[in-house]
């Protein structure tokens, strides 16, 4: 028929071979994941190719392994739908999704593995901006009455504990109600936590740093969508232990994103995200003395938290010879 000898020309015109694609019909449970593979198998990205035969054939194992009926994938397919309408420039559903599901901190301990002495990795969360304005070393990330006051100084140092001098830190926190600035309703008016961003010890090239901040609490994460729901049904709780966002970057070193959380606090064995490191757990000081409290330039004379941590960053040599050791050991584990 002349609509066949067309549909083969018009093959031809936009690069298909048709001599290369396996006869796929009449799929059954058993042949099914076998030619979908076969019909990705010209895919000219080796790393592509590679992902996409492990995805199809474990998500394919999935379905079969389950009997997953034709109302439950539909119900996923509409779940990842909502999950889509949820974001929006300050929100992301789908991070906070791979999260809770654990993903983020499985993709982050394969790709930021460190090796021992550095300073842990930790999860970035959904509340990341790349907004924030300049904030001198030694200065405040927080408006005035949005929490308890915190102190937060240390150094940046490398593997062989020397300084790094002009390294960037950028850092984020909830307020002492448990909100970014991201959740703020008048967001473009008011500030409750900012980020700080400033070249640490570019002056004395000790590679200090030091800024005002407040206490985190810990907090539910966003409940109202597609992600609290499906936690909750799961018969989990939705909080975060409290903590502190840190970002790090310096040249000739891989860049650090961590957490600082807090010890006592009664969600550490239970992040909904899955992100608490005991390396991480810190147990602040609390000063006393007022007298401080205005030298380090809070507005009130009153008792402050006091935090103090040096990170240790790695060169990119360091860190990927611990990815190497990392790969070395799942492969004997498998």
């Amino acid at each position: 028929m002349e609509s066949i000898v067309k549909a083969a020309e018009k093959a031809q015109e936009h690069g298909i071979d048709l001599s290369k694609l396996p006869q796929n019909m009449n799929m059954t449970t058993e042949s099914i994941t076998a030619n979908v593979l076969a019909m990705n198998a010209n895919c000219p990205d080796e790393r592509m190719k590679f992902i996409f035969q492990s995805l199809v054939t474990h998500l394919h194992d999935f379905v079969r392994e389950t009997s997953l009926t034709s109302e439950e994938w539909m119900t996923a397919i509409n779940f990842l739908t909502e999950t889509g309408k949820m974001c929006t420039d300050i929100r992301q559903e789908f991070i906070l999704l791979s999260d809770t599901l654990g993903v983020s901190t499985l993709v982050d301990s394969i790709n930021n593995a460190k090796p021992p002495g550095a300073t842990e990795p930790s999860v970035l969360g959904p509340f990341f901006t790349e907004d924030a304005h300049d904030v001198a070393n030694g200065e405040s990330i927080a408006s005035e009455g949005k929490g308890d006051y915190m102190y937060v100084e240390g150094r940046v140092l490398n593997m062989e504990g020397q300084p790094i001098a002009n390294a960037v830190l950028d850092t984020w926190e909830t307020d002492g109600h448990g909100h970014y600035d991201t959740q703020v309703s008048q967001l473009l008016i008011f500030r409750a936590i900012r980020k700080m961003i400033g070249l640490l010890g570019a002056e004395t090239d000790d590679g200090s740093y030091a800024y005002r901040a407040v206490v985190p609490v810990s907090y539910p994460i966003p409940s109202d969508g597609t992600v609290g729901k499906m936690v909750t049904k799961l018969g989990r709780h939705v909080f975060r232990p409290a903590h502190l966002h840190i970002q790090v970057q310096a040249p000739g070193y891989e860049k650090l994103t961590t957490s600082l959380y807090f010890k006592g606090d009664p969600y550490l064995t239970s992040d909904a995200v899955f992100g608490v490191k005991t390396s991480l757990i810190m147990d602040p000081e609390i000063v006393t003395d007022v007298s401080l409290s205005k030298a380090r330039g809070f507005k009130d004379a009153k008792p402050h938290a006091y935090l103090k941590r040096d990170f240790i960053l790695v060169t990119p040599e360091q860190g990927a010879e611990a990815r190497r050791v990392l790969a070395d050991r799942a492969r004997v584990a498998i």
